[in-house]
C-alpha cells in the first residue's frame, strides 16, 4: 500500500465548507454509506471529491459521494447499502450503481462510463489511507484517478484540470511506469495532458520526471513515420459521449466505445456525463 503525506491544517482550505454546505442530514447519510460498507467487510476506495481534496487540498462542494469496488463485489456493496436504509439501482451496466437516501445518494462505481478503467485488484494495492466523514477509509490511488480523469473531455464537464493539478500535488511522489502502463496504447491521451500541464505549471515541470516526456515523444515520433491508419475509427468516442456523434452516425467511422463493452450513444446526441479504466499494455519493450 502506498503512503502519501497528509497535508498540514493550514493546507486544508475549505475543509469546513463541507459542512457548511451541505445540510446535516445529507453529510450523515454519505458517513452512514461508508460506516456500512465497512462493517459488512465490503473493499471499496473513496474517491470523486473527497479524494481531490485530500490529495490537492481544493476543497470542491460536492453532491455526492463516490465509491469505487471492483464489479464483482457490486452485490456485495449493494446489499450493505440496504442494510443500511438505502435504496439502490443499478444504473449503467457498464459503469455505475447508485444508494439513495431520499434526495442524498451514493455513487457506486467499478469502472469508466467509457468502459476504459474498469477497477481491478491494483487500485486497491496501491491505494492511500485517510479519514473522510469521520471513518477511517482507502483512497483510490492518485495514479488511477488521473488514468480515469483523463477521459471525461465532455463540453459541460472537463477533468484535465483535476489531472494537472493531481499530478502537481502528487508527481514526486507516484508510480509513472504504472500511470504509463494503465495508459497502455492510449499514451498519446497521457501526453496530452502532461503538455497541458507544462503550460499550467511552468515552474513544476519537474513533477514529471524527464524520461516519461522523453519516451512519450519517442513513440510520438515513431508513430509519425506510421502515417494514417488503414481502419477508420474514431477514438474520440473515448473521450465524450456526445461530441463526436455527427462523424459516427453521418459519415461512417467506428465507435471506439464499442471496444470495451460501452457505446456513444450515437442515435442520441444529448447524452449525459461520464464518470471517473483495465490497465493495457501496447506491447512495447521495458521502460528505463
Amino acid at each position: 500500500m502506498s503512503k502519501l503525506s497528509r497535508m498540514s491544517g493550514a493546507d486544508r482550505v475549505g475543509e469546513e465548507l463541507s459542512r457548511e454546505k451541505r445540510a446535516p442530514g445529507e453529510l450523515d447519510a454519505r458517513a452512514d454509506a461508508l460506516r456500512s460498507l465497512s462493517e459488512e467487510q465490503v473493499r471499496y476506495l473513496v474517491a470523486g471529491a473527497y479524494a481531490f481534496f485530500e490529495y490537492t487540498g481544493i476543497f470542491r462542494d460536492t453532491k455526492d459521494l463516490d465509491v469505487f469496488i471492483r464489479w464483482s463485489d457490486l452485490d456485495h456493496a449493494l446489499a450493505a447499502l440496504e442494510r443500511a436504509g438505502f435504496r439502490t439501482e443499478r444504473v449503467d451496466p457498464v459503469w455505475i450503481a447508485k444508494g439513495y437516501r431520499g434526495e442524498w445518494f451514493v455513487d457506486v462505481i467499478f469502472s469508466s462510463g467509457n468502459g476504459v478503467a474498469v477497477v481491478d485488484d491494483g487500485w486497491f494495492e496501491h491505494a492511500r489511507p485517510a479519514e473522510v466523514m469521520g471513518v477511517p477509509v482507502l483512497l483510490a490511488p492518485p495514479e488511477e484517478i488521473i488514468w480515469s480523469k483523463a477521459y471525461v473531455c465532455e463540453r459541460e464537464r472537463y477533468d484535465g484540470n483535476d489531472v494537472c493539478h493531481l499530478v502537481r500535488a502528487c508527481g514526486r511522489q507516484m508510480d509513472w511506469r504504472r500511470l504509463l502502463a494503465r495508459f497502455g496504447e492510449h499514451w498519446e491521451v497521457l501526453l496530452a495532458h502532461l503538455f497541458l500541464f507544462r503550460f499550467s505549471f511552468p515552474s513544476a515541470r519537474s513533477r514529471v520526471p524527464a524520461w516519461v516526456m522523453r519516451e512519450l515523444l519517442r513513440r510520438a515520433h515513431e508513430s509519425m513515420a506510421e502515417g494514417d491508419w488503414e481502419r477508420r475509427v474514431c477514438r474520440g468516442s473515448l473521450l465524450s459521449k456526445t461530441q463526436y456523434w455527427h462523424v459516427l452516425e453521418h459519415l461512417g467511422y467506428e465507435d471506439s466505445r464499442a471496444e470495451f463493452g460501452s457505446s456513444s450513444g450515437a442515435s442520441t446526441p444529448d447524452g449525459g456525463e461520464d464518470g471517473d479504466v483495465s490497465p493495457g499494455g501496447d506491447g512495447r519493450p521495458a521502460l528505463p
